[in-house]
């Protein structure tokens, strides 16, 4: 089977990944891709006297037994999902950040789960997780569940946007996901005052909050007419609010079938490779999170 535009979901045995393989399944069968499942393994480092070349026989066999129980049952769990959906299934001898970052390149989208078995008990997310969003080379969702009850967005996709081309990029995809799950969409922008647009402009000292909120209003309007002409089936929602970015999208994030967001927005440093929103996200939305880079919007 061919992988180009195939879901690809990262496995390693655990419950979170579980999750991710019925999540990433069941947007296979939406958007009629294939799925591929990833498991990537590393033989374990031996410390002795003479380094090994290899590792011996029967570690060998032994892993791939595991490897193999670990792909097998997750196949398994895709096709009680999605019955008929075509699935292939790679273990590569790699690093697991490494082994999906490759997977990405053919790939619509990538799936992993909010925390492995190589995470640490107080981490709510493994290291996979953050490298991938910041190195893929298409969408990365993240399968976070929620902690808290549903909110006022329950069900429904979110978008969070602002002027940088990440958000841009990740408009798209929202709607395309709203759309293909017969879902609603909500686009927010979150604000706290005016920003500075560059090194030589200046925040006013005085402004009319009022007339700020109309112009946000005015230019969520024309960022989303475009992609509401394409999907006139979605039903879209628009809200600006008051308040950090972060904070606010985990706030609607309650519940909400999937929240969006670019890996960085237009308060980002040059140098990061993914923002403090979509970190944030990352570590405490209460659904599942998608992450956008513009280089790396295939979908």
């Amino acid at each position: 089977m061919s992988t180009e535009s195939a879901v690809v979901v990262g496995v390693d045995g655990s419950p979170d990944a579980r999750s991710a393989v019925e999540w990433a399944a069941a947007d296979a069968m939406r958007r009629q891709r294939p799925l591929r499942i990833v498991h990537a393994c590393l033989w374990p480092t031996v410390y002795a006297p003479m380094a090994l070349p290899s590792p011996p026989a029967m570690f060998e066999e032994t892993m791939r037994e595991a490897a193999e129980q670990i792909v097998d049952e997750a196949v398994s769990l895709a096709l009680d999902v999605a019955p008929g959906l075509d699935v292939s299934t790679d273990v590569p001898i790699q690093q697991p950040t490494a082994a999906l970052s490759d997977a990405s390149r053919n790939a619509c989208l990538v799936v992993i789960g909010n925390r492995g078995l190589g995470g640490f008990a107080g981490l709510l997310l493994g290291s996979v997780g953050i490298q991938l969003a910041a190195h893929a080379e298409c969408p990365v969702v993240i399968v976070r569940h929620a902690d808290r009850p549903p909110g006022p967005e329950a069900g429904r996709v979110v978008v969070g946007v602002d002027c940088s081309h990440d958000a841009a990029r990740a408009l798209g995809f929202a709607f395309e996901q709203a759309s293909v799950r017969g879902a609603g969409l909500t686009v927010v922008e979150a604000r706290g005052g005016p920003v500075p647009a560059g090194p030589d402009d200046r925040v006013p000292l005085v402004y009319d909050p009022v007339e700020l909120r109309a112009d946000e209003e005015r230019v969520l309007v024309e960022a989303t007419g475009g992609w509401a002409r394409r999907y006139p089936g979605v039903d879209v929602r628009r809200a600006v609010a008051n308040g950090r970015p972060a904070a606010v999208l985990t706030g609607v994030s309650a519940g909400a079938a999937l929240i969006v967001v670019g890996s960085r927005g237009r308060g980002g440093f040059t140098g990061l490779l993914l923002g403090s929103v979509s970190q944030a996200l990352i570590h405490h939305a209460a659904c599942p999170v998608a992450v956008i880079r513009a280089t790396a919007a295939r979908s």
